[in-house]
C-alpha cells in the first residue's frame, strides 16, 4: 500500500511542479483536470467500492448535461427550502418528545462514561420508540423516499433449523437452548451505503448504534442518541478503551437476545465507525464511516459476532437514475444538496432469516462473520472486496490532491 501512495505522491508532485513553472494557481480539484484522466482510471480500478457511477461523476463534480442543471435549478427554489424546513421541524419535534419523556428520569450510567435512556420502562419508552419510528419514516418521506420496497426471506428458515439440528446433539437441555435461540436476534447486521441507512433502521426496528462520544454533547442530537441507547466510543482513543467498548457492545447484544424489552444493536461490521449523527445533516455533522457505492461488501469486523448470539442480516440498495444516494467519494455537504434536489429517491431492503451460528461459528467469530458476509453477498449479488477504511482515506486524499498521503496510514482504522 505504501508503494501505491508513493506512486500517487510522485505523480501529484510532478503535476504541482509543472503548474508552479507556469505560474498558475493551485487547482482545488487536481485529479479532475483533463490531463489526470489516467490517474482517475487507475484509482478507480484500485478503489472500485468507493467509485461514484452516477450522472454527477467523481466526487459529484462531473460535467452535468444542460437538462440536469435545469432540474437542479428548479429544485433549488422549490424542493430544497421546503425539505430543509420540514426536516428541521421533524427533528425539533422528536427532540421535544424525547425531552418530555426523559424529564425527572436519570439516565442509565455504565462504565466508560456510557449513559442512555434506552432502558426506560413504561409509557415513556413506548412513546420514544413509537414516535421515533414514525418520525424517522416521515423524515425519509421528506427526503424523497416515498416508497420503500421491502423483501423478507423466510422460506429457508425451516431448512436452516433442520440442518442445525443434524449437526447438534438432541438431548432435552440443548433442545431447550435451541428453542430459546430461535427467537429474537441480538443484533442487526447491515451493509453500509449511506447515512440514510440510519433513518431506515430507526423507522424499521429502532435499534441502538455505536456513536462518537462527542455526539452525546451535540444540541438536539445528543439527547436523541441517548434515547436510542447509543454506545459511545472515542475514535482516536487507545486500544484499551476500544476493548472496553467492545465488551459493552457484546453485552448489549447478549442482553437484546435474552430480553425482548432491551433494544437491539444495529451494527455495520465493516471497518470504520458509523455514528447516529450521520443523518443529522442540518448541523453539518456528517461523520466518516466506511460507506461504499452499494455494489460491494467490505470485510466484516468480528465485534458484532463475539456475543455468539443470532443476528439478523439486512441488505440495503439505493436504485437511481440520476443521483446515487450512496455516500462514497462525494463530500457530505455536496451529497446532501444533491439529495434534497432530487425529486424522488428509492430504497430496496432485503431482510434475511435470522442467522443462528453453529458451534464452530460460535467458537470462531471470524468464521461466523465471514459466513454471514458471504450469505449477504450471494443474496443480492454484491461483490466481495478486501479493502477498508484506510484505502478509502487514500482514495479521498488522492482525489483531493493531498500531497501527504502516507499520513492517512497513521490514522486509526476503527
Amino acid at each position: 500500500m505504501e508503494s501505491e501512495l508513493k506512486d500517487l505522491n510522485s505523480k501529484q508532485l510532478k503535476s504541482t511542479a509543472s503548474s508552479d513553472d507556469g505560474g498558475s494557481a493551485k487547482d482545488d480539484r487536481p485529479l479532475l483536470k483533463p490531463d489526470a484522466a489516467d490517474n482517475i482510471q487507475e484509482l478507480e480500478k484500485k478503489f472500485a467500492p468507493y467509485v461514484r457511477n452516477d450522472v454527477y461523476g467523481t466526487m459529484g463534480r462531473g460535467e452535468l448535461p444542460l437538462a440536469e442543471k435545469f432540474l437542479i435549478g428548479i429544485a433549488m427554489v422549490t424542493l430544497l427550502p421546503i425539505r430543509v424546513v420540514l426536516a428541521m421541524t421533524v427533528l425539533v419535534i422528536y427532540y421535544l418528545i424525547c425531552r418530555v419523556c426523559t424529564l425527572f428520569s436519570a439516565p442509565n450510567r455504565g462504565e466508560d462514561e456510557q449513559e442512555d435512556y434506552a432502558h426506560m420502562g413504561g409509557w415513556r419508552r413506548s412513546v420514544v420508540v413509537v414516535t421515533g419510528r414514525f418520525l424517522s419514516r416521515v423524515m425519509l418521506f421528506v427526503l424523497g423516499f416515498y416508497w420503500i420496497t421491502e423483501t423478507f426471506r423466510i422460506l429457508d428458515v425451516q431448512e436452516k433449523s433442520e440442518n442445525e439440528a443434524k449437526n447438534q446433539s438432541k438431548d432435552e437441555d440443548e433442545a431447550k437452548d435451541q428453542d430459546e435461540e430461535s427467537g429474537r436476534p441480538g443484533a442487526i447486521i447491515s451493509n453500509h451505503v449511506s447515512y440514510l441507512d440510519i433513518l431506515y433502521h430507526m423507522s424499521s426496528s429502532f435499534p441502538s448504534f455505536v456513536a462518537k462520544r462527542s455526539v452525546a454533547k451535540l444540541p438536539l442530537v445528543g439527547l436523541i442518541s441517548k434515547c436510542l441507547g447509543c454506545v459511545y466510543v472515542q475514535r482516536e482513543s487507545k486500544s484499551s478503551d476500544f476493548k472496553g467498548v467492545s465488551g459493552v457492545v457484546t453485552e448489549r447484544v447478549r442482553e437484546a437476545h435474552r430480553d425482548k424489552s432491551a433494544p437491539m444493536m444495529m451494527l455495520f461490521p465493516v471497518p470504520g465507525l458509523v455514528t447516529i449523527a450521520d443523518f443529522m445533516f442540518i448541523f453539518n455533522f456528517i461523520a466518516e464511516g466506511t460507506t461504499t457505492n452499494g455494489d460491494y461488501l467490505l470485510p466484516f469486523k468480528t465485534g458484532a459476532f463475539l456475543a455468539r448470539a443470532p443476528v439478523l442480516p439486512v441488505i440495503l440498495r439505493y436504485p437511481y437514475q440520476r443521483f446515487s444516494p450512496a455516500w462514497d467519494s462525494i463530500s457530505g455537504a455536496r451529497h446532501v444538496f444533491f439529495l434534497l434536489c432530487q425529486f424522488v429517491n428509492h430504497i430496496e431492503v432485503t431482510s434475511l432469516p435470522v442467522y443462528h451460528p453453529s458451534q464452530q461459528e460460535k467458537d470462531d467469530p471470524k468464521l461466523y462473520a465471514e459466513n454471514v458476509r458471504r450469505l449477504m453477498a450471494s443474496e443480492r449479488n454484491l461483490i466481495l472486496s478486501d479493502i477498508g477504511l484506510a484505502e478509502k482515506r487514500i482514495y479521498h486524499a488522492a482525489l483531493n490532491g493531498n500531497n501527504s498521503l502516507p499520513s492517512v496510514l497513521h490514522q486509526k482504522d476503527d
